[in-house]
């Protein structure tokens, strides 16, 4: 396969994928903002809400270091200037899928090129503003329709391939963040050093966490057990029947990876492989004892230093 079609495949889906978290963060946000709480602790939502995609710099460059709720939504919805907004990843996920048309299906080209023309009209009749977490639900749908109808139609080629590597190289990254910046947020809770922390806030913030990744009734079905934040971490890491867990995005990129290359000494590989038998042996008390934000910080190095292996070995160099 020619390397700048396996390009526009990969950032195809990674777009994607990027779209569909930024959803499912901004969602859960939205809604956990609704509840009783302190100012602070929302303001402290959103921030960390900028922090996980590494959008600060940039929001405070056009707004200043005032966080108000409205603009980060309208920011990580519809500004076309961030790269990282919900209609910038659709527009970017339209146009590489527009540039490989011929490579697509027909029915894998008309979901991504209706998703950016329907996202565009909402937008513009304003059912945004109308019910935020009903626009935030049409995303995420959206998204699921794009794998499976990628699934469901596309022969199951190198092209298939570059695509699924591109969608749990992006989930990955954003688990691994949403992890950090979340348990990072309420570190006191998470070891223990506050009795008195407020047990009704505790829930509802480890379930927003869960329901950020659909892993709200995997974990009543997996611990049947009241939320602990070492079993949230454990689920979200080391898990692999848990879809959106390290473990099984790392498990779908090693094979993955095994069907597009035929070098028997990739680097790509042998990176993807170690850090997959680190996550498969680790035991979640071990990564806690030495620390998480330590764990997690390396683990998005490793994550960012297989994404560029796999564009010097397979794809056109460039920066997106």
């Amino acid at each position: 396969m020619l390397s700048r079609t396996a390009d526009h495949l990969f950032w195809m889906s990674r777009y994607t994928e990027r779209a569909e978290n930024t959803a499912r963060m901004l969602d859960v946000n939205y809604q956990t903002s609704l509840l009783p709480q302190s100012a602070a602790v929302v303001q402290g939502g959103w921030q960390s809400l900028l922090s996980i995609s590494e959008l600060k710099p940039s929001y405070a460059a056009k707004y200043g270091d005032t966080i108000n709720p409205r603009e980060v939504m309208d920011f990580m919805v519809r500004d076309e200037q961030n790269s990282s907004s919900i209609v910038s990843c659709l527009q970017n996920a339209r146009e590489n899928a527009r540039a490989v048309r011929g490579t697509l299906t027909t029915e894998v080209w008309e979901t991504q090129n209706q998703t950016y023309l329907e996202v565009i009209r909402m937008l513009r009749n304003g059912d945004f503003e109308r019910d935020p977490g009903q626009f935030f639900e049409w995303v995420k749908f959206r998204s699921h329709l794009s794998r499976g109808v990628t699934a469901g139609t596309m022969l199951q080629d190198e092209a298939f391939h570059f695509l699924r590597l591109g969608t749990f190289l992006e989930r990955a990254d954003n688990t691994a963040r949403l992890v950090d910046v979340k348990f990072h947020a309420v570190q006191n809770d998470f070891l223990g050093t506050d009795g008195e922390k407020d047990q009704e806030y505790d829930f509802y913030h480890w379930s927003a966490i869960l329901r950020s990744v659909s892993g709200f009734e995997v974990y009543r079905k997996v611990y049947r057990d009241v939320i602990k934040p070492e079993r949230v971490a454990e689920l979200l890491i080391l898990r692999p029947d848990m879809p959106r867990s390290l473990l099984a995005c790392l498990n779908e990129l090693m094979s993955n990876l095994a069907m597009v290359t035929s070098d028997t000494n990739s680097e790509t590989q042998r990176r993807a492989g170690k850090l997959r038998a680190d996550l498969q042996y680790a035991r979640i008390d071990e990564i806690l004892a030495t620390g998480l934000h330590a764990f997690l910080t390396q683990f998005l190095d490793r994550v960012n230093e297989i994404g560029a292996h796999i564009s010097r070995e397979f794809l056109v160099p460039a920066t997106h």
